[in-house]
């Protein structure tokens, strides 16, 4: 049980790899072995009950009714909904199994940047496109660098025969009734790439706009992926996703003429969440917006190699500086 999103992942199944979630831990089997160690995930929710009916209920399950029919979870110091679990230990589950992702997560980085990878975090929910927009991007891309992907799904790998259709390698994470990757996982994949030396890696996230915002797999940039056929709210209503990420990218834009969807009024919604966030229209069937969206990537792809340049000769200098 997911103690900051609430899923209950069960086994997570990486091609090469099984990863067993029991009693707090997660299980791996590879390569001949296995190893064990603690990524506990449990569900946390305070609710306050108050009624207008000249009583309270005081139970564990509280709600906060407020501003009308408007009901807010979530107020005070943590969102406890985990029975015989006090809200500070919830604090130090969630804090325990972020710190530990964040582990992972930072090693992830290191590796990319070592490598010169661009790690791109896609993210989004079901039905939104990233899939074909993906091998749309791929095939505009036509081998120019190495490029890998990571698919992360519920179950069946589906989307990686696709990806694979296109030349590129994937990987598939099946993560049962887990709703979003964590670093450790995309760390383990990693191991079935041979060389993206300079390249990029997509990261597909599962499809879900909450839980996946809080984990960090060590990617340079999250990008959201919101489709015109989903609602110009969305960023409103999911606001941590898009205060994440670092570009959103607006799909399906070729059927904007058949829907009631106010374009203006989504770019607003999702710069009132992030006035930093990069904007980009895009279709992956019409080709919209595709040069743009494949000049953001080959810049940010430069910009990564770039900074590994100079962090690389930085450390030459200081070796000289030695003789």
């Amino acid at each position: 049980m997911c103690t900051v999103c609430g899923c209950s992942e069960g086994e997570v199944k990486i091609e090469g790899h099984h990863h067993q979630h029991e009693d707090g831990h997660h299980h791996h089997a590879h390569d001949g072995h296995a190893h064990t160690h603690e990524h506990s995930h449990g569900h946390s929710h305070t609710h306050s009950l108050g009624h207008g009916n000249g009583h309270d209920h005081n139970h564990e399950h509280s709600h906060v009714h407020a501003e009308g029919h408007n009901i807010h979870f979530g107020k005070g110091p943590a969102h406890a909904h985990v029975p015989g679990l006090s809200q500070s230990r919830m604090i130090q589950i969630e804090q325990d199994i972020l710190g530990k992702n964040d582990q992972y997560a930072a090693r992830n980085r290191a590796a990319f940047a070592r490598d010169s990878v661009l790690a791109l975090n896609l993210v989004s929910s079901p039905g939104s496109g990233k899939t074909t927009l993906l091998t749309e991007t791929i095939k505009a891309l036509d081998e120019q660098f190495p490029m890998a992907v990571i698919e992360g799904d519920q179950q069946t790998a589906n989307d990686a025969d696709r990806i694979r259709e296109t030349g590129v390698p994937a990987i598939q994470i099946n993560t049962g009734k887990g709703c979003h990757l964590d670093a450790h996982m995309v760390g383990h994949a990693m191991e079935n790439f041979d060389n993206l030396s300079g390249g990029v890696l997509f990261i597909e996230n599962v499809g879900n706009l909450v839980c996946p915002s809080a984990f960090d797999l060590g990617e340079a940039a999250k990008v959201a992926i919101l489709s015109v056929t989903e609602g110009e709210d969305k960023p409103l209503k999911y606001p941590d996703m898009f205060h994440a990420a670092k570009l959103m990218l607006l799909n399906k834009t070729d059927l904007l003429p058949h829907l009631d969807f106010d374009l203006d009024k989504c770019i607003d919604y999702a710069r009132q969440v992030n006035p930093d966030i990069e904007i980009i229209q895009i279709s992956a069937r019409s080709g919209e917006g595709m040069e743009t969206w494949l000049s953001w990537l080959n810049a940010h792809r430069s910009k990564h190699i770039r900074q590994r340049l100079e962090k690389l000769e930085a450390e030459a200098a200081s070796l000289r500086d030695l003789l």
